[in-house]
């Protein structure tokens, strides 16, 4: 992804634009553009469905159209994607954002920290079933196409998630070219099929007035309200917008909502809404409906193919925010894998794709139809939206410089929606909506627990560490015994020698001819450029101070901290160096520090995170590490 804010900078004209639409339509929209498989089916046919009949159609109709324009269109395009973070977004990013200059408010900070920590874990419960809801939705159309095979719906759903997640670590630059055509063929056909249906009965097109969608609430009371809950099952894909906003830069996204996609589903819905009408209410799947018999096994085929896409593009989210989350110190290191030369944003998290696979086939088992995982999706995405407005205040006053009323104006009218889309979404929790709560607070446990561990556990090194000045006056009053070669050792304090160091000097007795003391550091932007990475102060003495500062969305890679620290006056080079590293051994303690289990789950943790060797790409033959116990 290095270099990727250049697209958003440039104008992309003409052929690079198509060339990024068209990827945007691939990557961004999967998600949203395959919400027409169940949306209109929930709000008539779930637990908390309606009546067909003329009124009742056209105000889920109304609401289904101004939620898109007030939440996607306005909400999302015009304001939240202009809330980037040096060309990226997500709520990890606007986290870092918003909070970038808030040290000295130490409340204020914790408070948004918290907010866009647990809207990223929220995510997480999304990832899980979305790729559950989608490819089980498309292979339900085999209840309609071939009734006979209808049982075979959920295991073949199952096999799909397997292939598609075991497929994960050959990466999706093999097939990505063919996301952006086969989802132009999609929302095509789903145009295409809503003119269809728009034609049997156009007069559902006087669902545009929103006065249908207001007097429908008016009219069903609590149970309209409920209603909404499926109703926001259109815009679930919104927050994936924000996300993949590094990916292609907001015009092509605008660009490509606007032409194709909004288009094509309210052409879809609307064509749905008629079907319905025509039917009397007794189509249960007003989806497949819109085609005739010939035409349902190769729409099946295509819809299992959109929802693979789509789940696709929410995978690949999953695993950019658990690399943000590591760089950014909320998640402890773990194995990732480039899986593409010339893209680096495209990259493969083991741990993470397994623990959606196994979720999301769990969900398969136990929900058993798409219908019922509807009733637990929405949720966690409603308060991630929700959160995303809290945080848009920030902005709005402290990057875009409004004035209070103004902004206090605008995120009430926001909330007022969020708010309605979240209480309806709350309704379902006896239904499974507690599911992504309880993954989202699980995970906001664990990565509140992570941070606040290695805060202590960094304090407690801290005090176990020297002065570099202290230290420098010590060799130099009493020089130790100075062994040929070269040494590395890597220190989080950004000043004292670190406890590696220490310990090699009082119970070894020997010090490198040269010693570097490395020290990387995550900055709160996306990346950081060239020239700024790496610092390096000759210290005397044989001795180096070296600091690397990355982005949160890079990787620190020292073989490459090492190359740019050699054009800075490092007199190192990898083959001829020795890398130290200390290895803390966690010991929990009721007495110290931590309550008794955030210790051991913070000790879990670190005994099962990727060692610093693997994670900064050093070679392997060429690490020392020093135990040191520490008491947490």
């Amino acid at each position: 992804m290095d270099g990727v804010p250049n697209i958003r900078r440039e104008r992309p004209r003409d052929a690079r634009l198509v060339a990024l639409s068209l990827a945007a339509l691939g990557i961004v929209y999967g998600d949203i553009g395959t919400s027409p498989l169940y949306a209109i089916r929930e709000c008539f046919h779930s637990k908390h469905g309606l009546p067909v009949d003329a009124a009742n159609v056209l105000g889920v109709l109304s609401l289904i159209t101004w939620s898109l324009i007030i939440v996607v269109s306005f909400k999302y395009l015009s304001l939240v994607l202009r809330a980037d973070n040096h060309g990226e977004g997500g709520v990890l990013v606007l986290t870092a954002l918003v909070t970038a200059g808030l040290a000295e408010r130490v409340k204020s900070r914790s408070v948004l920290v918290a907010l866009g920590l647990f809207g990223a874990a929220l995510l997480y419960g999304d990832g899980m079933i979305t790729p559950a809801i989608s490819v089980l939705s498309a292979t339900e159309g085999l209840q309609i196409a071939l009734p006979s095979l209808t049982y075979l719906a959920v295991p073949l759903t199952i096999v799909i998630l397997i292939v598609l997640f075991m497929f994960q670590r050959r990466g999706t630059s093999t097939v990505g070219a063919f996301f952006g055509p086969v989802m132009i063929l999609w929302f095509l056909v789903l145009a295409a099929m809503g003119l269809a249906g728009i034609i049997r009965d156009p007069g559902v097109l006087a669902a545009i007035n929103p006065l249908h969608g207001f007097n429908f609430l008016m009219r069903n009371h609590l149970h309209g309200y409920l209603v909404l809950g499926a109703v926001f099952l259109t815009v679930t894909g919104a927050e994936a917008l924000y996300a993949d906003l590094g990916h292609f830069g907001a015009r092509p996204i605008r660009l490509t909502w606007f032409v194709v996609v909004l288009p094509a589903l309210l052409l879809n819905y609307y064509g749905q809404g008629a079907v319905l009408l025509a039917s009397g209410g007794v189509s249960t799947h007003p989806f497949f409906a819109l085609v005739p018999g010939w035409a349902l096994l190769p729409l099946v085929l295509l819809a299992t193919v959109a929802t693979i896409i789509a789940s696709q593009a929410v995978i690949s989210g999953a695993f950019s925010l658990a690399s943000q989350s590591i760089q950014l110190g909320y998640l402890p290191r773990m194995r990732i894998i480039h899986t593409s030369e010339s893209v680096p944003g495209q990259i493969y998290v083991p741990a993470v794709n397994w623990g959606l696979m196994i979720a999301a086939i769990l969900l398969v088992v136990g929900f058993r139809s798409s219908s019922r995982l509807a009733a637990a999706y929405g949720v966690a995405v409603t308060m991630t939206m929700f959160i995303t407005t809290l945080l848009l205040y920030r902005v709005m006053r402290d990057r875009w410089q409004w004035s209070r009323w103004p902004a206090v104006g605008m995120v009430a009218l926001l909330l007022i929606v969020d708010s309605a889309f979240l209480g309806a979404n709350l309704a379902k929790i006896t239904q499974g909506a507690w599911f992504p709560l309880v993954i989202g607070l699980s995970l906001y446990v664990v990565m509140r627990t992570w941070r606040q561990g290695r805060r202590y556990l960094v304090s407690r090194l801290n005090q176990r560490s020297r002065p570099i000045a202290e230290f420098l006056s010590t060799i130099a009053a009493d020089p130790p015994q100075r062994v040929a070669g070269k040494a590395i050792y890597m220190a989080g304090n950004q000043a004292g020698a670190p406890p590696a160091l220490l310990s090699m000097l009082q119970h070894g007795k020997i010090l490198h001819q040269e010693v570097a003391i490395l020290t990387i550091v995550t900055e709160s932007v996306p990346r950081v450029e060239r020239e700024l990475k790496v610092s390096v102060r000759n210290l005397g003495q044989g001795l180096y101070r070296v600091k690397a500062h990355f982005g949160f969305m890079e990787d620190p890679v020292v073989p490459y901290i090492l190359a740019l620290a050699a054009e800075k006056g490092l007199p190192f080079t990898l083959a001829e160096t020795s890398f130290f590293l200390g290895r803390e051994r966690l010991l929990p303690d009721r007495k110290v520090g931590l309550s008794l289990w955030r210790a051991t789950l913070f000790a879990f943790m670190s005994r099962n995170a990727t060692g610093a060797t693997a994670f900064y790409h050093i070679p392997a033959e060429q690490v020392l590490e020093i135990g040191i116990q520490v008491k947490v």
